[in-house]
């Protein structure tokens, strides 16, 4: 996934291509499919976060109609993808939220129990 080499941190300029750029923390020459132009990565030699530069179309004059069709179905796919991680978190959000509730009422339940038990010590006494 990646070299030693230098390269030219300019992005391809068709999305389906292969984007190839440097890491900005480290140097280290790395490779990824057009389709993640835009997206966060890590680092395969320094593990750091990076994001992967977008790839560079020609202008919307200069742009071919099927360029052009290929970059908006680039997009659109991307918000769809976009979308479906914000369900997904949605989803883990919910769950988290009804297990905190869960062990609310669990706690509550052992505070009244202590509570008892404390009474039931000091009636002993």
């Amino acid at each position: 996934m990646q070299s030693n080499t230098a390269v030219d941190p300019a992005a391809s300029a068709n999305p389906g291509d292969d984007i190839v750029f440097n890491c900005p923390k480290c140097g280290a020459a790395l490779v990824v499919a057009g389709a993640a132009s835009g997206l966060l990565v890590n680092c395969q030699e320094c593990d750091q976060p990076i994001a992967v530069p977008e790839a560079s179309l020609p202008s919307r004059n200069e742009a071919a109609p099927s360029e052009v069709n290929e970059h908006l179905a680039n997009l659109q796919r991307r918000l769809k993808e976009n979308e479906s991680q914000r369900t997904e978190i949605t989803s883990y959000i919910n769950q988290h939220s009804i297990q905190l509730q869960r062990w609310q009422l669990r706690l509550q339940t052992l505070d009244e129990r202590k509570q008892e038990l404390m009474k039931e010590i000091l009636g002993l006494s």
